[in-house]
């Protein structure tokens, strides 16, 4: 290769011979690969080793690979930190988002403190914080309402002391909904770890799962309105559940609790007074300000000192058992009632902690298994159901608190669990007067970054038009469907835009750059010319079933090239010249056809010689007198191939072929040489050639010497041989 410079820029001459995939294997030399039996590959997978043992524990129990080297002087100052921190974030958030999931408030204690214990030992990111999320709250909450309703219990013609018995009985029941739902996600969860699924999460795309936490941000602002306007509303579950929510709160609005309302107006204004000088002045301090814990005080304070409860009716949180609760099994009975949900409920937890894993991962240049993130999440799920415990996730906000304020490792988590801990042993009373209205603000406040994701919208419209219509789809369906059923139509709707832009493909005609050995789309630039006599067709999709009639349709009109319409008005004037001659003795090479001229009903005389049928008709009519009124079919109207000798079909962008792809190439090179074109494939990949092989595409007539190594290798083979041999189309008459 010789390399120069012109004009500043370098350029290369490169000198080579013109590879085809025959005299390319023949060119280089086929590394061997030693082929190890089915049965020693067994064998081996299952032989045990001690080191083999030790590698598989320490992946499924990370702890005990990072805890004996963990650095005590480097990690554990900003570990405490930041875990006390954290914790201190657990508590009002745990509190409120079990009202979310429609049980008490001690119960999302409970779920901020034993899966992330577990998660602790079991998981892989050092910087997520796994425990209670409004979208999985929420998600619960749509199980226990409709399994749980309010119907079921209804007290309105109940005295006291049965209302009373008969919301223990409603809370109970959703309690152990609750705990059902965190036991078989988990359980989903585990068994698609073991199985080593966590690449299913490829296939939510971010459009998608956008979309998706836009509209259950709007279920979960919509469903605290009535606990910030302190009125009573019945819950709502299915479709269309956030519009009846929306509607129940708006007729019920004249019986507001001024009272809660003010509570709650107060603390959402110093919510977002204080997050937003956490986000601006970040750099400047060494931990977030703790706002929600703050607000959770000032609620407590205000609730027991007016005695809010008895002298203004504002709904509180209530009694909090002390201590632990002894561990119980879940109702399996209720398991196929929650299947659904489980299964929407376990996909949207995973790909919260494994996005947010994977982008604390990359920021500090360590590594998390997704398999490994599965196992962890659904231990933290169904051993923490015997808890009973909700479904747990990654919490965006948390995560964020726990990495800036100084948290290396795992333990930050651990020591967030005992502070909530702490207080569900010792300090849970404490928590009794705090008002609903104040829970349903720090809800309505930390949706505040997920609404933002409206601003997609526009981002999108500009920059990718099918991600827009994902984002949409997936938003409105969860809106209007429910989280459940949304997910469920927003992931189909992924997989058929898939296909459909795999189906419909761009297809172009490309040409050369002068002098160089580069091809591009003849339409992109006025300098790119296309090779005289050759036409390079592209196709930007694979080629398989769902997109192989396309595929042959634009070649025939971007090549416009029809060999079936030609080779149609060959047979015909085959037919009519031999007829003529049989008719018109001693005339030889000569025809008399009668042409119908295009759109007028009259007849013309032509004399066509052999030399305008082997270069391509452009208009062929029957040789018997043809009229309007006649049944005949009207004559085929074929592009002239005189100037074509070859079509190049490039194979750069393709990954694979299937058997219906293959036939139909096969189809196409024998149609095209029929009528004297020449088609050869450039660019194939190694996979692309091990399907071809496969699927017997080789063959006496179709050998290896069609697939070229590049574009400009099929060019070159091509000239030379159109500059070597005529590919004449001979019509001989008797």
């Amino acid at each position: 290769m010789d390399v120069s410079e012109t004009s500043g820029a370098p350029s290369y001459n490169v000198n080579r011979p013109v590879f085809n995939q025959e005299s390319f294997q023949s060119y280089l030399h086929k590394r061997e690969k030693p082929k190890t039996p089915r049965r020693e590959k067994l064998l081996q997978y299952f032989r045990c080793s001690t080191k083999k043992a030790k590698s598989i524990i320490i992946s499924f129990v990370p702890i005990l690979g990072w805890l004996p080297k963990y650095p005590v002087k480097k990690y554990l100052l900003g570990d405490i930190v930041s875990g006390l921190s954290t914790g201190v974030m657990q508590l009002p958030q745990g509190l409120a988002y079990a009202i979310l999931a429609g049980v008490a408030p001690v119960f999302g204690l409970y779920t901020s403190c034993f899966p992330v214990l577990l998660y602790m030992i079991f998981g892989s990111s050092r910087h997520v914080s796994i425990g209670t999320f409004a979208i999985i709250s929420l998600m619960v909450g749509a199980a226990t309402a409709r399994i749980a309703p309010d119907e079921m219990f209804n007290v309105s013609s109940m005295n006291a002391t049965n209302s009373t018995e008969l919301h223990e009985a409603r809370d109970a029941l959703r309690v152990k909904v609750a705990a059902a739902t965190a036991f078989l996600s988990g359980l989903l969860q585990f068994c698609l770890g073991l199985l080593r699924f966590g690449f299913v999460v490829v296939y939510l795309a971010e459009s998608l799962i956008r979309g998706f936490t836009t509209a259950a941000a709007v279920h979960v602002f919509v469903s605290q309105l009535k606990y910030l306007l302190g009125i009573q509303t019945k819950r709502f579950s299915g479709p269309l559940s956030v519009i009846y929510s929306f509607l129940a709160v708006c007729s019920n609005i004249k019986e507001t609790n001024i009272a809660a309302l003010i509570v709650g107006a107060i603390c959402m204004v110093i919510l977002f007074g204080v997050k937003e000088l956490n986000a601006r002045c970040k750099s400047r301090f060494p931990a977030p300000i703790p706002v929600e814990l703050f607000v959770v005080i000032i609620g407590i304070g205000v609730s027991s000192g007016l005695n809010l409860a008895q002298n203004y009716e504002v709904n509180v949180v209530g009694k909090i058992p002390s201590g632990l609760r002894a561990p119980v099994l879940p109702d399996f009975s209720l398991l196929p009632e929650v299947f659904a949900d489980c299964v929407a409920i376990a996909i949207v937890g995973f790909s919260m902690t494994v996005s947010m894993a994977k982008i604390f991962a990359a920021r500090h240049h360590y590594s998390v298994n997704a398999n490994q993130e599965l196992i962890a999440l659904g231990l933290c799920n169904s051993v923490g159901s015997f808890f009973q415990t909700f479904p747990v996730t990654t919490s965006m906000s948390r995560s964020l608190v726990q990495e800036s304020s100084g948290g290396c490792s795992q333990i930050a988590g651990g020591l967030s669990a005992i502070v909530v801990l702490l207080v569900i042993v010792a300090l849970g009373y404490l928590f009794e007067p705090l008002p609903q209205a104040v829970l349903a603000a720090i809800v309505m406040v930390n949706v505040k970054g997920i609404l933002k994701q409206f601003m997609d919208i526009p981002i999108l419209w500009r920059t990718s038009k099918h991600e827009f219509v994902m984002w949409t789809v997936s938003f409105i369906a969860s809106l209007l469907l429910g989280l459940d059923y949304g997910l469920v139509v927003a992931v189909a709707f992924a997989i058929f835009a898939v296909v459909y832009r795999t189906q419909s493909a761009k297809y172009r005609i490309l040409g050369q750059i002068p002098n160089t050995d580069i091809y591009w789309d003849v339409e992109a630039y006025e300098e790119i010319q296309e090779v005289p006599g050759i036409k390079i067709f592209q196709s930007n999709a694979s080629i398989y079933f769902a997109n192989i009639d396309m595929y042959v349709s634009a070649l025939q009109k971007m090549t416009e090239i029809d060999p079936t319409a030609i080779l149609s008005a060959k047979k015909k004037l085959e037919a009519k010249i031999k007829q003529k001659a049989m008719l018109a003795e001693g005339r030889k090479n000569k025809a008399i056809l009668k042409l119908k001229a295009f759109g007028k009903n009259e007849v013309v005389s032509a004399e066509v010689p052999n030399e305008e049928i082997q270069n391509g008709i452009s208009s062929v009519q029957d040789t018997t007198e043809y009229d309007a009124n006649d049944d005949e079919e009207p004559a085929a109207f074929v592009k002239s191939v005189a100037d074509t000798h070859s079509i190049i079909l490039d194979f750069n962008p393709v990954n694979f072929v299937d058997s219906v792809g293959v036939k139909t190439l096969k189809m196409i090179i024998k149609k095209y040489e029929e009528i004297g074109i020449n088609v050869v494939l450039a660019g194939c990949n190694g996979s692309v050639v091990a399907d071809l092989n496969s699927l017997n595409f080789f063959e006496k007539t179709i050998t290896r010497d069609l697939l070229f190594h590049s574009i400009h290798d099929a060019v070159l083979h091509c000239q030379n041989k159109a500059a070597s041999e005529a590919i004449p189309i001979e019509i001989t008459s008797s």
